[in-house]
């Protein structure tokens, strides 16, 4: 293998694949529709009882982070315009500084994708427990439960492309209905009573928007869903960017919106101590305790949907990357549209995780795991832009115009500096473990790195023999 890769080109649909009718390649909304379901998972539900602590001043911390994942989300719609290939991040990564740096970008998003799959399995088990009460009462039910949460999505997954891009386009209109009901609808019974002090802690307005931004940080996660699956995309080149666009702009809207109703519609003491705050908005808009059922409906929906499309996520990327020879030669292996080996792996690797978290009796583990990925997803965010500097600053957009220029620098610097955001949002201890994953990750890129070269080296002999003879 060669220190410095060329951009890797799409390989052609495997024989037959056009005319499967279980592979179909992604129009703009369903791309949307994956940006957006992935962004928004589970925890939405939650976010706006999580910052309630530190007063209205949270909306300035969700209103800055906006803006950092805007400009995150353009500059994927800007490298995806040049590298439209699946593969998103390693794919960028690996055409602006070679194998080792496209090679750390997979494994760090391949291990953010199944240890979240578990973590959105696990947490979709409490809002199954609303519905069926029979399911928390034993921890065999749980886990049973969150396998079957997490199985479900891979085999639509199994079942091809044209069907996750069904059950993502379902899976986001079920899901958003009750969150427009409260975000929209709730602005008419809003009262400005109810939402407390700007500032409820003794920080300053720079420490309080910072504090809150830690528990915000993660919220947007995902604005690269549809670069990583460019190749299922129909027109990458125009729609992926514009998917990643429309995605994170919708979801930040809802989440605004969202967190201001709730603001407006449960009492600031109670939102602070509020397990279930949508719950809360909902019973306050139209009174009587049905909101339960509703929020626990849609947190379900909602992670379904989320796990559907970050199932297709997590085998794309070593899918790209084994076609490079950077992972094993397996996770190449694809049918109806979707690398089938990289569904299964990582959705193994996701269930025994849940099932050592529920029977290793140890607390904590899994939220500890859970924050490494906080860290591990920054890992492919800062490749990317740091990637997009690089073909800037070394001519290697082409001829632009100057403005164009200027303005798309602008952008790359502003998410590079959101990444490093993310980076320190992630505490000290979530970025000492995740190195340590990826310290494993440089021993298998040896290990690949020696295959190949072996490879090489018995190739230039027999060709050698043949020369001789």
């Amino acid at each position: 293998m060669t220190s410095t890769a060329t951009p890797p080109a799409e390989t052609a649909a495997p024989p037959g694949q056009g005319r499967d009718p279980h592979a179909r390649r992604f129009g703009l909304p369903i791309a949307t529709c994956l940006v957006m379901g992935n962004i928004i998972g589970g925890g939405i539900f939650l976010l706006p009882a999580s910052v309630a602590p530190f007063g209205t001043i949270s909306l300035v911390a969700f209103g800055v982070l906006t803006a950092g994942a805007i400009a995150l989300a353009l500059v994927f719609g800007r490298l995806a315009e040049r590298l439209p290939q699946t593969g998103g991040p390693y794919v960028y990564a690996r055409a602006a500084f070679g194998d080792f740096a496209g090679f750390l970008a997979a494994w760090s998003y391949w291990i953010t994708a199944w240890v979240s799959n578990a973590a959105l399995a696990v947490a979709a088990v409490g809002y199954l427990g609303v519905l069926f009460p029979a399911i928390g009462e034993h921890k065999a039910a749980m886990c049973l439960a969150a396998l079957t949460v997490q199985w479900l999505p891979a085999l639509a997954n199994l079942a091809g492309t044209r069907y996750v891009g069904a059950v993502q386009l379902v899976a986001t209109v079920l899901k958003f209905v009750p969150l427009l009901l409260v975000a929209v609808g709730g602005l008419f019974f809003f009262d400005p009573a109810n939402l407390g002090p700007f500032q409820a802690t003794g920080q300053g307005p720079v420490g309080a928007v910072s504090a809150a931004a830690a528990i915000l940080l993660f919220s947007y996660l995902g604005v690269e869903s549809a670069a990583v699956s460019a190749g299922e995309v129909r027109d990458p080149a125009r729609n992926v960017g514009r998917a990643t666009i429309l995605g994170t702009a919708g979801a930040a809207a809802v989440y605004l919106l969202g967190t201001l109703s709730v603001f407006g519609l449960v009492p600031h003491d109670r939102l602070v101590a509020s397990e279930a705050p949508f719950t809360d908005a909902v019973n306050a808009m139209f009174g009587g305790t049905w909101g339960g059922t509703l929020v626990a409906c849609a947190a379900v929906v909602s992670m379904l949907g989320a796990l559907n499309g970050w199932t297709l996520l997590s085998a794309q990327t070593p899918y790209a990357a084994a076609r490079d020879g950077l992972f094993p030669k397996v996770f190449e292996t694809r049918k109806r549209g979707v690398p089938v080996v990289g569904v299964i792996v990582t959705v193994a690797l996701a269930s025994g995780l849940t099932i050592y978290n529920y029977t290793a009796g140890s607390d904590g583990v899994f939220e500890i795991l859970v924050l490494i990925t906080t860290f591990t997803a920054t890992v492919p965010y800062l490749l990317s832009t740091a990637a997009q500097i690089y073909f800037l600053l070394s001519g290697q957009s082409g001829r632009v115009h100057r403005g164009r220029l200027v303005r798309d620098g602008i952008l790359a610097g502003l998410a590079f500096g959101f990444s490093m955001w993310l980076v320190a949002g992630s505490g000290y201890a979530a970025v000492y473990q995740g190195v340590l994953f990826l310290f494993v990750g440089v021993l298998v890129y040896a290990a690949m790195s020696a295959r190949g070269q072996r490879g090489a080296c018995g190739s230039e002999d027999r060709a050698e023999r043949r020369d001789t003879a």
